[in-house]
């Protein structure tokens, strides 16, 4: 459970500002697109990061495979059924923190669990995603009350708790300080292993990318289409200083991405 195929997707937004308030349905409406041509297959399992500049159409193409949103053209399927709506099955963590401010961390982690009506399975579930995620002993703690870190690591947690087929994550690290950013990186790539799910991410950094995924994806400007999809066989825990592969790879992401990387 949990290949995506992505098949020759567009997605066009209309341009409010340059068209008038009509009802010709003869009148041609100006677009703007944001996607075109947009193919691609990722297999059971994989952890998949997507690239690329801002507005180049990553977290549309997000919304789309979650649900949120609908293609103009084309179609999305996960495991050969088309995305229509969002689903249970495919859990989506904000860029932002989505942590409800009025539950305590224990019941943020709750609310994926209110369909069981075995309490102690409830209560042991629960406590093995907070321990899991290393929230033990701020359980009682409200989301205000938490460092940036422990309030990712939380909604981490109530993500995973419902063992969804898909977890999908738009810069889940945005915001957070260098070394709590490098501790979540660990987690989410430790996480991956545990529940062998397909996860996808979108990010900036190609590091992340480099060290947490199965699949690299490079998107170009929009509308262009995907200009880089790669598999990296590379085992983990990774170290890019030492693995040859991962060196040049990284060097030929930021030419890629329009950076020079020795700068």
């Amino acid at each position: 459970m949990g290949r995506i195929l992505i098949q020759d997707v567009a997605k066009r937004y209309l341009n409010r500002r340059y068209n008038e308030r009509t009802n010709d349905a003869h009148t041609t409406k100006k677009t703007i697109t944001v996607l075109e041509h947009v193919s691609l297959e990722f297999q059971d399992g994989e952890m998949v990061c997507i690239l690329g500049p801002s507005g180049c159409g990553k977290s549309t193409l997000l919304r789309m495979v979650a649900g949120f949103e609908s293609a103009t053209s084309g179609k999305i399927l996960i495991d050969d059924q088309p995305v229509i709506e969002p689903s249970s099955d495919y859990i989506f963590v904000f860029q932002h923190n989505g942590l409800l401010p009025w539950m305590t961390v224990w019941e943020n982690v709750e609310l994926g669990l209110r369909h069981l009506n075995n309490e102690q399975e409830k209560t042991d579930t629960i406590q093995e995603y907070i321990d899991m995620v290393e929230l033990e002993g701020f359980e009682s703690y409200y989301p205000h009350q938490l460092s940036g870190g422990m309030q990712r690591r939380a909604e981490l947690a109530r993500a995973i708790v419902v063992n969804p087929e898909l977890l999908i994550m738009d810069e889940p690290f945005s915001g957070l300080d260098f070394l709590t950013h490098l501790k979540m990186r660990e987690e989410v790539v430790n996480m991956h292993q545990f529940i062998k799910k397909t996860i996808v991410v979108v990010t900036h950094d190609i590091d992340d990318a480099l060290v947490m995924a199965d699949r690299v994806v490079v998107m170009g400007n929009a509308p262009n289409n995907v200009v880089l999809d790669r598999k990296l066989d590379f085992p983990h825990p990774r170290n890019i200083e030492k693995v040859d592969g991962l060196r040049e790879l990284r060097d030929e992401l930021y030419l890629m991405l329009g950076v020079n990387y020795a700068v």
